[in-house]
């Protein structure tokens, strides 16, 4: 395993594509980019299944990677490593970085804990800076779970909060009560339930909705709110204030961070070169 120090070493000036893996609870996106524009997607089909399956993962990626000119990579997981992934890549002459807040960052973390904060969630928040640098950011990814991310109007991450998503919401309310019933997550959806499943249903839904109203009433007047996640698309149809939705956005900041560290060093190796 090539170590943190050696991975930042093997960055230099690129002139090939990136490759960008996220890997969250349930699905993953990989995306190959040309620059900061996203030349081809991959949603692996049987998406659940493929994400918590390391070496269906790993093949789905190698396959999907070996059309184009690739020459770094990086991840955000929420589950372990991928077996193989490094070594793979690294045979094909690709850099692979695990994204850690001990990478060198375009925004500040001001955050207790950073070893703890999530990949995905510190990905996110850069690459909405990325998109609206200068502006108040809410960042709501609603997937397996429910989070909410604040970046400061000068690129600072200054924490959020974690809740359960629509679908744990609703498994929970089975597996702790003793005559709830198995509610499926997709279904009508009115303002008050008329029934059990409804009322399950609804108040699962519109419990994401109020939260991140919530969210929005502490932000100023002119931040910014995306919604990434699964559910992002759905719950935005209830949501009262106008809204962005990026659904790369995981992917949006892991390339970020590789053009922000591909510039560093660039810088680095000029100022070397100017003292020769």
């Amino acid at each position: 395993m090539v170590g943190f120090s050696e991975q930042i070493a093997n960055f230099a000036v690129y002139m090939g594509y990136s490759l960008t893996i996220d890997r969250g609870n349930t699905t993953s996106k990989i995306v190959v980019w040309d620059g900061m524009s996203p030349l081809a997607t991959l949603s692996p089909a049987s998406n659940r299944a493929v994400t918590a399956d390391s070496s269906r993962l790993l093949k789905e990626i190698l396959d999907f990677a070996k059309g184009y000119d690739i020459d770094r990579a990086i991840i955000s997981t929420v589950r372990d490593n991928i077996p193989g992934l490094e070594e793979a890549l690294a045979e094909r002459g690709i850099s692979l970085l695990n994204l850690s807040a001990k990478l060198d960052l375009p925004i500040a973390i001001d955050y207790a804990t950073p070893d703890t904060l999530g990949a995905d969630r510190l990905a996110a928040a850069i690459g909405a800076w990325s998109l609206w640098p200068g502006r108040e950011i809410l960042i709501v990814d609603i997937g397996t779970a429910a989070t909410y991310d604040r970046v400061t109007a000068d690129g600072r991450y200054i924490g959020g909060n974690i809740a359960p998503g629509v679908g744990m919401r609703l498994r929970a309310l089975r597996t702790f009560t003793a005559a709830l019933p198995v509610v499926q997550s997709v279904g009508e959806t009115p303002q008050f339930g008329f029934s059990t499943e409804t009322a399950m249903r609804a108040g699962a839904i519109y419990g994401v909705v109020a939260e991140i109203s919530y969210y929005r009433n502490q932000m100023p007047d002119d931040a910014v709110v995306v919604l990434t996640g699964g559910w992002s698309v759905d719950i935005a149809k209830h949501l009262d204030f106008p809204v962005e939705q990026h659904q790369l956005l995981v992917n949006q900041g892991l390339n970020c961070i590789l053009n922000h560290i591909d510039r560093h060093c660039a810088h680095h190796a000029d100022a070397e070169s100017a003292l020769r």
